[in-house]
């Protein structure tokens, strides 16, 4: 739209000195036009909810037992309709139109509210207009103090040059000078001849400077109030674009460790932290990250929690918030995955109650590890080196996709040595919930939709993952 806008505002400018090409007079003419009134018709269509009118009137009319009232309906209808005319959006939309009808030149200096119309398509123009709205007190102050002394000085100038100086005409052309010498532009095309008038133009620069500053000051303290309204609109807007991603409420080292993981394997994820130093503190690091309270169902609303989201790990440092944030993600979706640490034991069941599916305790581990490692030292080290991906060897997981050479084979059959693989389980759902088949035998046949758990080189495991889905997409083609 907005390419639109100003590709219509350069060709009517175009067309004041020359004249246009067959193509460029179809396009601004027809194309443009058309789109312009389309999406002003639907706009004034979907700005007035009607179906909840009409539901609100019969409701009233059942409850009351009196006769719907289909006229008292229309004339609510045509009052939001009316509405949404006159509002300043609308007005600018349809006065967009009408620089289309050439017979008519005087209508082509609406080509101008054009170029308004990018005020609805530019999120930085509306957050400007917002600031300058929030300090409306203000500026309405300003306003009136400027025609207030432009007044004074002008009819002062008048007074004053009125007989005397040959470029002062008229009372216009006193408040016209008046207005230039207060901006501090000062063009020079009046200037004062008398000393009292001059005397008075001093008066009037420095009334200047005071109401810029004045200006100014404003402008700067309403910036500064909203630059963090301003910032999270961006990160959201940013949030918006993205169709899947993970969900890390609280920065805590933990949170810091699984943010450069999720980076390093180039995953999309989100950030969520009130704490104003830890915020700075990711903010350096340039990942994407919302200053909110992660606890508040709102906050999890803004974002669209249960239709982006992937998994949800909880990782503040107080295991009564993780549990709050738990309760709030399982009140929007039932479904999602949710992580959290705890360094309590008694909170292992509050958790499990508020629905988290994963429960991990950093000391708990790192004690289980440490005391493997003085007993089986060479075995932890294998694990910890398929864990941080080190020596190219990982472990992954893929999934049975339907129509793949997986599904419905036996896993002796899959000659998971030809690529260079390991199987180490299998998980499946079914009717009796989730169950992992540890080392299933080779006659264990794959079912659609059970997860592979397999150890690898990672060239071997991407090889595998990449024929599974190939496979799967082939049959697919096949069909149609």
């Amino acid at each position: 739209m907005i390419v639109i806008i100003l590709s219509s505002v350069a060709i009517i400018i175009e067309e004041t000195e020359h004249p246009l090409y067959y193509w460029l007079n179809f396009y601004d003419i027809y194309i443009v036009t058309t789109i312009f009134i389309i999406e002003y018709l639907l706009r004034l269509w979907v700005y007035v909810d009607r179906r909840k009118i009409v539901i609100e009137e019969f409701e009233n009319s059942v409850f009351l037992e009196s006769r719907f009232n289909t006229k008292r309906v229309l004339l609510k209808i045509w009052r939001k309709t009316l509405q949404y005319i006159f509002s300043p959006f609308a007005i600018i939309d349809l006065l967009a139109i009408l620089p289309a009808y050439r017979e008519l030149r005087i209508l082509r200096i609406f080509v101008l509210f054009r170029a308004f119309k990018i005020f609805r398509y530019s999120k930085n123009l509306v957050e400007f207009l917002d600031v300058l709205t929030s300090k409306r007190t203000e500026l309405t102050m300003l306003f009136f103090l400027v025609l207030f002394i432009v007044f004074i000085s002008g009819a002062s100038l008048y007074v004053f040059e009125a007989k005397t100086n040959p470029n002062v005409h008229s009372l216009l052309d006193a408040f016209y000078w008046s207005f230039v010498t207060i901006s501090t532009v000062g063009y020079g095309d009046i200037t004062p001849t008398s000393n009292e008038a001059r005397i008075f133009t001093v008066i009037i620069i420095l009334a200047g400077l005071g109401l810029i500053s004045f200006f100014t000051s404003i402008i700067v303290s309403s910036f500064t109030e909203k630059i963090d309204e301003i910032k999270e609109s961006k990160v959201l807007s940013k949030v918006e674009q993205l169709n899947d991603f993970y969900l890390i409420c609280g920065y805590s080292h933990l949170a810091e460790l699984v943010a450069q993981k999720l980076k390093s394997e180039k995953r999309e994820f989100v950030i969520i932290e009130q704490d104003p130093k830890k915020y700075e503190s990711i903010q350096k690091r340039s990942y994407l990250a919302i200053k909110e309270d992660a606890s508040k169902r709102e906050v999890l609303e803004r974002i669209n929690l249960k239709n982006r989201v992937k998994a949800v790990m909880c990782l503040a440092q107080d295991d009564i918030h993780n549990i709050f944030i738990a309760l709030n993600i399982r009140s929007l979706s039932k479904s999602i995955p949710i992580i959290s640490r705890t360094f309590n034991k008694n909170s292992y069941k509050k958790l499990k109650l508020a629905g988290v599916d994963y429960i991990v305790s950093p000391y708990e581990t790192a004690g289980l590890i440490a005391s493997k490692i003085l007993s089986q030292p060479i075995a932890i080290e294998a694990v910890i080196n398929i864990l941080s991906k080190k020596k190219n060897a990982v472990c992954d997981e893929t999934e049975v996709l339907k129509n793949s050479f997986l599904e419905n084979i036996r896993i002796k059959d899959i000659d998971l040595d030809k690529y260079k693989l390991i199987l180490l389980g299998v998980r499946r759902i079914d009717e009796n919930g989730k169950k992992f088949h540890f080392n299933p035998s080779g006659n264990f046949i794959l079912k659609s939709g059970d997860l592979l758990i397999i150890m690898g080189y990672s060239i071997s495991v991407s090889h595998f993952k990449s024929l599974v889905i190939e496979s799967s997409l082939t049959h697919a083609r096949k069909k149609r």
